[in-house]
């Protein structure tokens, strides 16, 4: 029986919410399947992926093919380079020991990379708020600078017109 490893949609509409499932290839995508190796939420910033990460690695080694995005997911993870290590080993390219500290190497940079796009949102989400509150800011003094101008007695606009008056005048005599 040909495996696959795949999403089966949940939620609503504009909303979608996935499971990761193992399934037979010929059953449709939201139906029958074998087992749930976790879940995948592409609503949030970034992805919140859970995954049952050793019952993965045991179907992949058992032969289930994951599809494009399932395989995208799996990889995320380091499901398939886990598999890509203990083909390795099997090989004799080096031992299980050296695979274990490449893996930990690995996840150890994928969490750095992880925790600086979360800081990097958050640092971006703290700017704008901050660009908001000027705005704001700026929007209500011009707001209170043109309500007192439109409150301020009529004798400090005449001065203002007799510029203007005197303004166009020098100019007629200049031409």
């Amino acid at each position: 029986m040909a495996t696959k490893i795949r999403l089966q949609r949940h939620g609503k509409k504009g909303k979608p919410f996935y499971h990761v499932v193992v399934a037979d290839a010929r059953a449709p995508r939201d139906g029958k399947f074998i087992e749930r190796l976790g879940s995948y939420n592409p609503n949030t910033n970034p992805a919140t992926i859970v995954l049952d990460f050793d019952k993965a690695l045991d179907w992949m080694n058992k032969g289930a093919q994951p599809t494009d995005t399932a395989r995208a997911i799996l990889s995320y993870k380091g499901v398939l380079y886990k598999k890509h290590l203990q083909g390795g080993v099997k090989k004799g390219a080096f031992d299980e020991a050296k695979a274990d500290e490449l893996f930990a190497q690995w996840l150890e940079g994928k969490e750095a990379k992880i925790e600086s796009k979360k800081s990097g949102l958050a640092q971006t989400k703290e700017e704008a708020k901050k660009a908001a509150l000027a705005a704001e800011a700026k929007k209500s003094a011009e707001k209170a600078a043109a309500i007192a101008a439109k409150n301020t007695p009529a004798a400090e606009e005449a001065p203002v017109e007799e510029a203007e008056a005197e303004a166009p005048a020098s100019e007629e005599t200049e031409g």
